[in-house]
């Protein structure tokens, strides 16, 4: 029996399959049969079935870049790659990291795999509680993941537990920072290894619909997936470019991160740029619900971006990231990161300001199964 004979008229791959079910099933499975028979030559359904979304009535057409579609479910994956290579061109055959929400951690641990390097990431308690999924991934990929109870023991604390370790073992160890922040050269070099995001959103924005985006909107923490879409339209003074940081229980609470709405310049983990910090230069300790977020510094070309006003920086609460998480599940079935729900949200400010048919593309910077335990605790559903 040729490919295209299987199954017979029966529904049999040989004596395999057929139709063992109660009498009353039977029309059912017949009506279903002739109707998928009919698909074939259904052109309509197969523009449909062809189609990723259609706009439908008025409003801006909101896009999404999806990361989450990624290897290892995240934007992180470019980055750590291209690390990786790079660490092994150096000759070194140890790999560190910091990570939060644990998506850069699994990112490293994934790499490190596939080219046989060592791999020990840090991780701060709290944020290995709120993200086991990740935590179990990293461990089940051969990373050591080391917990860090220092300070809130979340990521400002893990990335500055990674710097130690480097500095003990910088002969042999490549650390592979995971955001736009850090030492020269990491901010350009963690930026360049991104960039393809925004390369590739130019390049399917002209293809969709012959132009550019009005407006790119992405979530900042240190802010790499920010950096990725951005730097390729950085040139382009016509497309708006807006990041959307994390104001946890409020601006007014003392509980947020939103570095670059409320932070004053200072020097963080060898860089200058905005931080949270008191009267003294003493580091103020964020708060998000996202791990991704909960970091009181942010990469230094956000700031310099803010300063020129290139850039515009927004923020939103627990709250309402909570409400997109739900939202974009809902109606779009896209489980996405608490980090990307913030960007989510922010569109419900944005968009009622926009005309009708601005281009606005979203970076979807990661997927939300890691978040489910944590949105379990607060959402009703």
């Amino acid at each position: 029996m040729s490919s295209a004979q299987r199954p017979d008229s029966f529904g049999r791959f040989g004596k395999f399959g057929g139709k063992y079910v109660p009498e009353t099933l039977m029309h059912a499975l017949e009506e279903l049969e002739n109707a998928f028979n009919s698909l074939a030559a259904d052109e309509d359904f197969q523009r449909e079935s062809s189609l990723f979304c259609e706009a439908d009535g008025e409003g801006p057409l909101i896009y999404l870049k999806r990361e989450d579609l990624n290897h290892t479910g995240a934007h992180k994956i470019n980055n750590a790659v291209a690390q990786a290579l790079l660490a092994k061109r150096l000759g070194k055959k140890r790999i560190i990291a910091e990570t939060g929400a644990g998506q850069h951690g699994v990112a490293t641990a994934t790499v490190c795999a596939r080219f046989g390097l060592e791999c020990v990431i840090y991780m701060g308690a709290q944020d290995m509680e709120r993200q086991a999924l990740n935590v179990f991934r990293m461990r089940l990929l051969g990373a050591e993941v080391r917990v860090v109870h220092s300070g809130t023991a979340t990521l400002k604390d893990a990335t500055s537990e990674a710097i130690r370790d480097w500095v003990t073992n910088v002969e042999t160890t490549h650390y592979i920072l995971g955001s736009v922040a850090g030492p020269h050269p990491y901010p350009m070099m963690v930026r360049e290894f991104h960039a393809v995001i925004g390369k590739e959103t130019r390049k399917q924005a002209l293809e969709k619909w012959g132009g550019k985006p009005d407006v790119l909107v992405a979530c900042v923490g240190g802010g790499s997936n920010a950096m990725g879409l951005f730097h390729e339209f950085v040139d382009d003074k016509d497309v708006r470019l807006i990041g959307v940081e994390a104001a946890g229980f409020g601006l007014d609470s003392g509980k947020h991160a939103a570095t670059l709405t409320k932070g004053e310049v200072g020097v963080l983990h060898g860089a200058m740029s905005y931080l949270l910090q008191d009267e003294d230069g003493q580091i103020v300790e964020p708060h998000s619900i996202s791990a991704g977020l909960d970091y009181p510094g942010v990469g230094p070309e956000h700031s310099f971006l803010k300063d020129l006003g290139r850039a515009e920086y927004h923020s939103i609460t627990d709250e309402e990231a909570l409400e997109a998480f739900k939202r974009l599940s809902r109606l779009e079935g896209i489980i996405p990161a608490l980090e990307t729900s913030h960007a989510l949200a922010y569109l419900e400010k944005l968009c009622p300001s926009l005309p009708n048919g601005s281009k606005v593309v979203l970076n979807c910077s990661g997927r939300g199964d890691k978040d489910v335990q944590t949105a379990i605790k607060y959402l009703k559903v």
